[in-house]
């Protein structure tokens, strides 16, 4: 542990609270390459290529839905009442 002045530093949340800050709440978009898109979807058989992909991802990045559109992504979050946030 870290400690500043005799006092221990410790963490506010637990990695797994962290993990699922905005579950249910908040889903991620990300801009992926077909590499990316085939490893988060692995039943995506062939990732087109030259194109960007965005992954719509729930607060703990589980994979909610993949699409060629930024605008789509967002759209599929707010259709599941969830806030779309990027991810940079």
């Amino acid at each position: 542990m870290n400690k500043i002045e005799n006092e221990e530093i410790r963490p506010l949340m637990s990695l797994k609270e962290l993990a699922l800050l905005g579950d249910g709440e908040v889903a991620y978009i990300k801009q992926l390459d077909s590499d990316a898109a085939t490893e988060l979807f692995p039943a995506l058989d062939d990732a087109p290529e030259g194109i960007d992909l965005y992954a719509v991802l729930g607060a703990d990045g589980t994979p909610i839905a993949l699409t060629d559109s930024r605008g789509a992504a967002i759209a599929n979050a707010i259709e599941n009442d969830l806030v779309p946030v990027s991810v940079h």
